[in-house]
């Protein structure tokens, strides 16, 4: 008798979708912090459920108290972190990224005129992922946005700031980035920087 087929939803993972085995599927959440994923064996329900908040199928087994939370306590020191700042929103706008474990500043932008901060967050990012594509790296990357990270996943900024007199370099800069993200796959994890357990995230410009 045929094995029938199942459909692996993955809503958090190395590369979110659908797989159709589970090996390809255990690729993307082995190891990952706190990864989603549950298999179904309708087709049509997978897809609703990928489409779909992952609370809504998605059961987490009982955990122990917050106190006694490893993932709280702990964050991965071979990892690079990244940080905008911005004066006012729009403003001007400039973002960094540091290795976590020894704190050295590996790239810096440029300040640009009327940005914001999400789109320096999500620079950031993008930056990072090229800045170890050029040199066959593979750390994971914290940063402290949760809505830049979800830019980036989806492949292509949303910000709703438009472009002007001041800022037409930055816009250039940005759909750079896109065309990056549409051309390059992203191979490694992307994280939210705890920063209620962990303090400020470790490449922030200390501005407050």
């Amino acid at each position: 008798m045929a094995k029938k087929q199942k459909y692996y939803v993955v809503w958090v993972g190395l590369n979110p979708g659908i797989y159709t085995n589970w090996n390809e599927c255990r690729k993307q959440v082995e190891g990952y912090p706190e990864a989603k994923y549950k298999s179904f064996e309708d087709k049509e329900l997978a897809e609703l459920a990928f489409g779909d908040d992952h609370k809504s199928f998605y059961k987490k087994p009982d955990s122990k108290p917050k106190t006694e939370s490893k993932f709280a306590s702990e964050y991965i020191k071979q990892a690079i972190a990244v940080d905008a700042a911005c004066s006012g929103n729009p403003g001007k706008m400039e973002y960094r990224g540091m290795f976590v474990e020894t704190k050295e500043e590996i790239f810096r932008s440029k300040v640009y005129e009327s940005g914001t901060n999400n789109i320096g967050e999500f620079l950031a990012i993008v930056h990072a992922l090229a800045w170890q594509a050029k040199r066959d790296l593979s750390y994971p990357i914290y940063s402290d946005s949760k809505i830049a990270i979800s830019w980036v996943k989806s492949g292509k900024d949303r910000t709703k700031h438009t472009v002007n007199s001041k800022n037409k370099e930055l816009f250039e800069l940005l759909e750079r980035a896109n065309i990056w993200l549409k051309d390059n796959k992203i191979s490694v994890p992307l994280l939210k920087w705890d920063t209620k357990n962990w303090g400020e995230i470790v490449a922030d410009y200390n501005r407050k």
